[in-house]
């Protein structure tokens, strides 16, 4: 490990925010537990006509969306071989394994009948050419990519060199699967609602789904490396990396102008363009989706030099507000069933979902105090925080 461009940060573990994390895990964990004891009506508003809430759209859609930043840096560094991104990969890495694997523990959560999950697995039961299988099994595989991909920062951990440097013969085909499996999911999250044409409004349905679904999922993957990068580094006292997350923006902004270009020309090829003005609440959503994805496309394609460290921050954390509120509206508030349905997630709903966040943080302040994970270390004296 001392050769490793990569040191654990070090310090304490209970501080006061680590603690007031464990206190909102705590309360989540209660209400999975009613939920295992009782069933899912004793803590959810789901129903007929809403069989998915937050916990499937805000905990693994929204969620899987916020782990995509090592699949967005691995295009990056392997694909296009920009090497001057590789101190950011690690910690990427880490928060996709996070997102990744709690999200699909949210959906194990959510399950009606959770002791028949293997059934997933059985050949019999699989239907093809089912959206919802490939999605599925893609996430599973991901889930195992992720912690391989990781593993090196555990055998520097325990000074297995042997073993580290084998893993890293092989590492090129780890590599590629984590670049193939989410762009096969992340744009299948979008191909589920295909099925909902008469259901979703016409604002967010479109044959392109697919495609919109996967830029956002990148554009958010680049969007949660700048805001970690931003908050550690402030955090704990760490050097900047402003200089390399700046190189970003051009890059994020981009993406974003790209998305903003084929949603608005699918909906006036499609002749909904008076829709965007009616008075409703799809109409006020698509406008604050919208808002949101422009201001930070404009702060990003500013020139790099007067992109600011806070401005790129700003930029991020509306970037990953809209990505998240372009996938909430098109999975509940857009989503119309019929028959009266309705919903609105409960109160034990949002703990729970609150719960998996705290808990993931928790899970990456252990990592990085813990693990060989963050770059610079050597050289720098961080603080507590």
């Amino acid at each position: 490990m001392a050769h490793s461009p990569y040191q654990p940060l070090g310090g304490k573990l209970l501080t006061k925010p680590f603690m007031v994390l464990a206190l909102l895990f705590a309360i989540g964990m209660y209400f999975i537990a009613t939920r295992f004891a009782f069933g899912l009506g004793e803590v959810t508003n789901l129903n007929g006509g809403y069989p998915w809430g937050i916990w499937v759209v805000v905990d693994m859609i929204i969620g899987t969306a916020f782990g995509c930043g090592g699949f967005a840096m691995a295009i990056l560094i392997y694909i296009f071989n920009k090497g001057e991104y590789h101190p950011l990969m690690r910690p990427a890495v880490l928060g996709g394994l996070f997102g990744y694997t709690l999200g699909g523990i949210a959906v194990i959560i959510d399950l009606g009948r959770y002791w028949n999950a293997y059934n997933l697995l059985l050949p019999w039961y699989m239907r093809p050419s089912s959206v919802m299988l490939e999605v599925s099994l893609c996430v599973m595989a991901y889930v195992l990519v992720l912690w391989i991909e990781f593993s090196p920062a555990f055998l520097e951990r325990l000074g297995l060199k042997d073993a580290k440097r084998k893993l890293q013969r092989f590492m090129f085909l780890i590599i590629a699967l984590g670049v193939l499996l989410p762009t096969m999911h992340q744009s299948s999250l979008g191909s589920m609602l295909l099925v909902m044409e008469t259901q979703l409004s016409p604002l967010w349905f479109t044959t392109w789904l697919p495609l919109l679904f996967l830029i956002t999922a990148l554009a958010m993957g680049y969007a949660i490396v700048i805001l970690e990068a931003t908050l550690v580094t402030r955090a704990f006292g760490l050097p900047s990396e402003q200089r390399i997350l700046s190189k970003l923006s051009p890059i994020v902004g981009w993406l974003l102008a790209t998305f903003l270009a084929l949603r608005l020309a699918d909906i006036l090829l499609r002749g909904h363009f008076p829709q965007m003005f009616e008075a409703n609440l799809n109409a006020l959503m698509f406008w604050i989706e919208g808002v949101l994805f422009v201001v930070p496309t404009v702060i990003l394609l500013s020139p790099a030099r007067r992109v600011e460290q806070a401005q790129m921050f700003l930029a991020a954390a509306l970037l990953l507000a809209a990505g998240s509120l372009y996938r909430i509206d098109a999975y509940l508030v857009a989503y119309e069933p019929g028959n009266g349905w309705s919903y609105f997630p409960s109160v034990p709903e949002l703990m729970v979902t609150i719960g998996v966040i705290s808990l993931e943080i928790m899970l990456y302040l252990v990592f990085i105090k813990k693990l060989p994970v963050l770059h610079g270390i050597r050289n720098a004296q961080p603080r507590e925080a």
